[in-house]
């Protein structure tokens, strides 16, 4: 019985043992080890689909980096090769946008208002915006600064006056302001007053060689006024797409005359005056890349120019790496592209992201700006003869608003990458169209879009590792990490 007990013991030992397992190791706690931590989210994504059924919608999904091998293709972000510094992203505020946004009750304007300019969770943080200098073709009417009954001059500009402003833009201008007092605005004439014109009207013609010192100073005058009225010029073009005659308001101007009048003119008034506003030459299409080389050719105009400026309804994007090559010392800015009222979504969408945001910053655009902030139902205000079709980011009816495929185009980049932030590399593959960008907090930002008609797959790779993530078709994503 003896031998039998010390037996039954040494098998209860035994089996105590196999049962507990590793109970010493863990202090006694027989509970099954803890599951694997869960993957890390180390990078944010917001989408857009073509369809609309996504919009800036921020997404779910985990992504990870990690260093386990796929067989998709790989866009490599290299922070270490940098380009050009961005001012950023908006519109033009038109006169017509200015006063359907003014005439909206005061809660709705100031929700959208905070929207657009503001930097909170619900806003997209527009940071540029572009203004007529008078009325452009998207203002209620036909104006300028200085306007005289027919016949009658005024060289001395003794009749300047902001009055017509002063009733939509500028409140709208202070408002905006007051949510982001560091936002930048770019001034651009569509045509200076009738009378210092060539042919009297405000549609086409020139400037008579006698009146460019009075239109230089009416520059000055107008930066001068829009500071007094607490609202910086931080830069102006000299004249809005200067080889389209055929719009209401607009002028005619060749690379010639805008090099003259730039350097014997425009630039010693503003140097006599003590205004650091900069000059910006061109303000068209990509198709004359000539132009402002031309005009920077002159050593003299060369001088007090910042940089040039680009729209996109002719031509190619590359255009702007064309004159950057040439004067890599002078600023490049994307200043205006339309959207339709007969484009689709996701025609709109995809054609915009890929030329506009895309395309322009990878050819060294500092500012991307998309046309007519907003618009009516029926696509006005406009004046006679101006754009019928131009779609706003907006629609505005009374003071309801909805976003049009514009906002979003936009949205992309304005909400993610701020003033300050530096172009980085990126590689490209087929049908992947990007570019990339550091922000002044650290943090990296990749603009994509799926050109493919199929749901397409690939990895983000940085300092080594990657994260695995794909796009509809058709889509654009911004990525954050």
């Amino acid at each position: 019985m003896k031998l039998f007990h010390k037996t039954y013991i040494s098998l209860a030992l035994i089996s105590t043992l196999f049962i507990c397992g590793d109970c010493s190791r863990n202090n006694g706690n027989t509970n099954p080890p803890p599951d694997p931590a869960p993957a890390t989210n180390d990078m944010e994504m917001w989408m857009t689909r073509g369809d609309q059924t996504a919009l800036l919608q921020k997404q779910t999904a985990t992504l990870s980096f990690t260093t386990v091998a796929n067989a998709n293709p790989y866009i490599e972000v290299d922070s270490t090769t940098t380009y050009q510094t961005m001012d950023g992203f908006g519109y033009t505020l038109t006169g017509s946008s200015a006063f359907l946004i003014n005439n909206m009750t005061s809660s709705a304007r100031s929700a959208l208002l905070n929207e657009l300019f503001g930097t909170g969770t619900n806003a997209i943080g527009v940071s540029f915006l572009r203004v007529s200098i008078g009325a452009s073709d998207l203002s209620p009417t036909v104006f300028s600064y200085n306007d005289m009954p027919a016949g009658m001059t005024d060289p001395t500009l003794a009749n300047f006056s902001l009055s017509k402003d002063t009733v939509d833009l500028i409140p709208v201008l202070k408002s905006i302001l007051t949510i982001n007092p560091a936002i930048k605005i770019m001034g651009s004439p569509w045509s200076p007053p009738v009378w210092m014109k060539d042919n009297g009207s405000s549609i086409g013609g020139s400037l008579l060689p006698a009146y460019y010192g009075a239109y230089a100073n009416y520059f000055v005058k107008y930066i001068q006024a829009m500071q007094a009225k607490g609202i910086p010029i931080h830069s102006v073009t000299v004249q809005n797409e200067p080889q389209h005659g055929g719009n209401n308001p607009s002028m005619v101007m060749t690379a010639a005359q805008q090099a003259d009048f730039v350097k014997n003119h425009l630039g010693p008034a503003f140097q006599a005056a003590g205004i650091t506003t900069k000059i910006i030459v061109w303000d068209h299409n990509c198709d004359n890349p000539n132009y402002p080389i031309t005009v920077l050719n002159d050593a003299g105009a060369r001088q007090y120019v910042d940089g040039s400026a680009f729209h996109l309804y002719a031509g190619d994007i590359s255009a702007m790496t064309t004159v950057h090559n040439a004067y890599p010392d002078k600023n490049l800015y994307f200043t205006e592209q339309w959207t339709g009222a007969s484009g689709s979504f996701n025609g709109d969408l995809a054609w915009h992201i890929k030329n506009v945001i895309i395309g322009s910053a990878r050819n060294w655009g500092k500012v991307i700006l998309e046309w007519n902030l907003a618009n009516d139902p029926a696509y006005g205000p406009h004046t006679p003869g101006g754009c019928t079709e131009c779609k706003g980011a907006i629609t505005i009816n009374g003071s309801g608003s909805t976003r049009n495929v514009s906002y979003y185009i936009i949205a992309h980049g304005s909400m993610f990458v701020p003033p300050g932030s530096v172009r980085i590399a990126s590689g490209l593959y087929a049908g992947l169209p990007n570019v990339a960008f550091k922000r002044p907090d650290g943090k990296k930002v990749l603009i994509i879009q799926n050109e493919n008609s199929t749901t397409t797959g690939f990895n983000i790779r940085f300092k080594g590792k990657w994260v695995a993530t794909s796009l509809p078709a058709g889509a654009v994503a911004t990525y954050v990490w």
